[in-house]
């Protein structure tokens, strides 16, 4: 497990100092030198992936400022259950949120999953922004503080129903690089606390690797994946998390097909609660479906990045 980790820096690391220029576009050589003080002026990358989530994991990708994002995420049940559920289709689970961006560097959401009757909430900052030619920072960085919330009923009674039994929190930094205009790859350092475990012999302390990435194959399709790693972990029946997707964009809407070891929806469940095995072809297809409403146009603000934004 060590050594896959070692693997995941070893790629990230090599990914994100690639020195090979690109452009943003046709144009972009030309804005840097539009500055007619002679001074190259900075340009920031945008779309590093479609959206403000890979498959399962955040992305780097803000909601935009003013602007509401309401999601969907579809997962149905496991394909091994053959024809007699549909392969998995007669069994479904999904989660429900909207995420609304307070500036063009924070937003916030919330969300309720049927997995675990679990309500959940999340703050996403931009703390770096990637910007283009070498005039900056070279990724994009993001910040992610996220809880969650069961509300199933309690099942031992006889141990006590707390409230704070029922809570458990994530914390995410993720680190993104836009390779060039087709590939762009994500690491996410994770940490994830539950108050209350299963076993005496769980830790309620739970660190994970991720990875994602976005290959554009043309201008409204890419293919999409995340994984994330448990090092040493001494979960129960417990798999890393492998998610293969394809992203189709349709004007306001982001559609995103994919398949998943995982049935979870929401960090907690999907970085410590996985159990399908690939292997064993346990795996769920399910779909994101996303859909943004401008609920009000920004006055001019200034980005962390030095942007002036309307």
């Amino acid at each position: 497990m060590n050594r896959v980790l070692r693997i995941l820096c070893a790629v990230f690391i090599c990914l994100l100092y690639q020195s090979d220029a690109w452009s943003q576009n046709d144009n972009d050589l030309e804005a840097l030198l539009a500055d007619p003080s002679g001074e190259q002026k900075k340009e920031y990358v945008s779309y590093t992936f479609k959206s403000a989530r890979i498959i399962n994991a955040h992305s780097v990708e803000q909601t935009a400022s003013g602007v509401m994002d309401m999601r969907i995420l579809h997962r149905f049940g496991s394909i091994s259950g053959g024809a007699y559920q549909l392969f998995g289709l007669d069994q479904a689970s999904m989660r429900m949120s909207l995420d609304y961006g307070l500036t063009p560097w924070m937003q916030v959401g919330i969300g309720r999953s049927t997995t675990g009757k679990e309500l959940d909430g999340v703050l996403k900052f931009r703390l770096l922004r990637q910007v283009i030619n070498g005039l900056g920072s070279p990724i994009t960085l993001s910040y992610v503080a996220g809880s969650t919330l069961s509300t199933l009923e309690w099942p031992e009674p006889e141990r006590g129903n707390f409230f704070s039994s029922r809570i458990g929190y994530y914390h995410q930094l993720l680190l993104g690089r836009k390779l060039n205009e087709t590939l762009s790859v994500q690491l996410t350092p994770s940490l994830v606390h539950r108050n209350l475990v299963a076993t005496r012999t769980e830790p309620n302390d739970i660190f994970a690797l991720g990875l994602g990435g976005r290959f554009k194959t043309n201008a409204r399709m890419a293919l999409t994946f995340d994984y994330f790693v448990v090092p040493g972990t001494k979960l129960v029946d417990h798999n890393n998390s492998l998610s293969l997707g394809i992203d189709i964009e349709t004007g306001g809407h982001v559609f995103q097909l994919h398949v998943s070891n995982s049935r979870g929806l929401n960090e907690r469940q999907f970085i410590t609660g996985t159990n399908g095995r690939w292997d064993k072809g346990d795996l769920f297809f399910g779909f994101n479906l996303s859909r943004v409403f401008t609920l009000r146009t920004p006055r001019m603000s200034i980005d962390l990045g030095g942007d002036a934004e309307k």
